[in-house]
């Protein structure tokens, strides 16, 4: 048994990273095709029938073009900055159900690599340590246009964490445990967290974009600036990581969203994977669609946002729910 269960783990491991290593690629053209069609232009459309294509012709390219390390850069950590941002976002997977058990040839397979009792705090624990990665790869660059990309980037992060922890502490109370199969068992027999928990969930979904660096909280590689922002100095492949590691997060945390309070995969049925499965694709969708209707706020405006407003409101959601429970 321990010989299966080793080999089912590892199986699921290579399975999520396959997959989601492709889906970030999609996900670029998906992107560029909903910014286009918001903005009255094509998109992608030259390289294979309506531009489907470019995403193998993108992965050529990050995987051929030259990887230069410039000259007056901290070069370890220079390199190892882009593995932490794509390996914390596959990290912080293991604790996700992605979809209900199901039985392959007599054999009951379970798309979940850890489900841990804490399984929401290691996730937001993970997706904490992907901080660094930004941070290091702007301090690490000879660049002060990377730095200051950094240090911007350091305070939205830590800013939202806070705002991310403490929102989902009332469905937690109510849910009585850390793991997400917990959680879609308890909205079978009670209903979609979200009904009980509204304001939870916007706080939650909020936090979201600024967890992911996604518009309007697009401030660590601000589209204004022309730059890329801490990714400034990287080529190739190891742009590429900050990339995947972007759009794997947006992934993981549509999941995350979808589990904690609209019911996640429900009874377990074929009907209820594709449930969420549509939900996940809505909040991916979300995502793309705030890129192209919203501008960016200010950091100023954002630290604003959230320690004046929405940790506060954090905190009294969670008393509330508290007086109600007792």
């Amino acid at each position: 048994m321990e010989t299966a269960y080793l080999i089912e783990t590892v199986i699921k491991i290579v399975v999520i990273l396959l997959i989601f290593s492709a889906l970030a690629g999609i996900g670029t053209y998906f992107e560029r095709k909903v910014l286009a069609f918001m903005q009255r232009r094509l998109g992608p459309m030259n390289v294979g029938p309506f531009g489907l294509l470019q995403v193998a012709a993108d992965g050529i390219k990050l995987f051929t073009k030259e990887d230069i390390v410039p000259s007056g850069v901290v070069a370890r950590i220079f390199k190892i900055a882009p593995v932490i941002t794509a390996a914390t976002a596959f990290m912080a997977a293991a604790a996700i159900p992605f979809l209900p058990s199901f039985t392959l040839f007599g054999y009951e397979v379970h798309p979940i690599v850890a489900d841990i009792n804490i399984g929401i705090l290691y996730i937001l624990g993970i997706m904490g340590v992907g901080l660094y990665g930004p941070l290091l790869g702007g301090m690490a660059s000879a660049n002060k246009f990377a730095l200051i990309s950094a240090a911007r980037g350091a305070a939205v992060f830590i800013s939202y964490e806070v705002v991310t922890g403490l929102s989902i502490l009332a469905p937690i109370m109510m849910v009585g445990s850390l793991s997400l199969i917990d959680f879609n068992e308890y909205q079978i027999s009670n209903g979609w967290i979200v009904f009980a928990q509204p304001v939870a969930f916007i706080l939650f979904w909020i936090a979201a974009f600024a967890e992911t660096g996604r518009t309007p909280f697009h401030l660590i590689a601000n589209d204004h600036e022309i730059i890329d922002g801490f990714g400034t100095e990287y080529s190739g492949m190891r742009w590429g990581l900050f990339a995947i590691g972007e759009y794997a997060n947006m992934f993981f945390i549509s999941f995350v969203i979808s589990l904690l309070f609209l019911g996640g995969y429900g009874d377990g049925s074929l009907l209820g994977a594709l449930a969420l499965l549509g939900k996940v694709a809505f909040f991916f969708f979300f995502f793309l669609w705030t890129r192209a209707a919203w501008p960016d706020v200010r950091p100023d405006q954002l630290m604003w946002l959230c320690w004046k407003v929405l940790m506060p409101i954090a905190v009294i959601n969670i008393v509330i729910t508290g007086i109600v429970m007792m």
